[in-house]
């Protein structure tokens, strides 16, 4: 597995302008991942990377709520900031890829934790967009390797129950990367 770090730092660098076009109006609006309006969306978008960021500095993720709950609305985009410059802070360290850590999914080496981080993020950033309007069609390569990724860790046959992904969702094969991997993930795209 490859060095999943300058990906993440793409996703990271992508979903920030995302959060960074939210307008106060949104925060209500229901989001492609049901169980998330914007507002709680963003709040486990910046749980997620903390969460990242802790497993990065070996600390237990585990511990963690997941949540970040005193952010106010016009604080969102400092509190993404700051937890993403802490999580590529923390896997900063080449000796992290290969410790073994472990995630919500397992004890896996930190390659593989990572690579789910930026997965994380990148679809998280896809539901945002869609939700407030934004294009969903970014980053191009960056979303080929997340949608490679997720269909080698994140097979059809792995869905439901603690697993939280819906039944893959079709889409048309013309369909970009994004819209792709959305559908890989339960999401429709329209």
């Amino acid at each position: 597995m490859t060095d999943p770090r300058e990906y993440y730092g793409r996703a990271l660098a992508q979903t920030e302008q995302i959060v960074a076009a939210v307008r106060p109006g949104q925060f209500g609006v229901l989001t492609p991942c049901t169980e998330f309006d914007v507002r709680g969306l963003l709040n486990h978008i910046v749980g997620a990377i903390t969460r990242a960021a802790i497993t990065g500095e070996g600390g237990d993720a585990l511990a963690f709520s997941g949540r970040v709950d005193d952010a106010p609305d016009d604080d969102w985009l400092d509190a993404y900031h700051t937890a993403a410059k802490r999580a590529t802070a923390a896997w900063s360290d080449d000796a992290r890829l290969d410790a073994m850590v472990t995630v919500p999914w397992g004890t896996v080496p930190g390659r593989a934790a990572l690579s789910g981080a930026v997965q994380e993020v990148l679809v998280h950033g896809w539901d945002l967009a869609t939700a407030t309007g934004q294009e969903t069609e970014g980053d191009t390569e960056l979303a080929t390797w997340v949608l490679e990724f997720a269909r080698r860790f994140l097979p059809p046959e792995r869905r439901g129950g603690p697993v939280p992904f819906g039944p893959v969702v079709a889409v048309p094969p013309e369909a970009g990367p994004y819209a792709q991997l959305a559908g890989w993930l339960g999401r429709g795209t329209g």
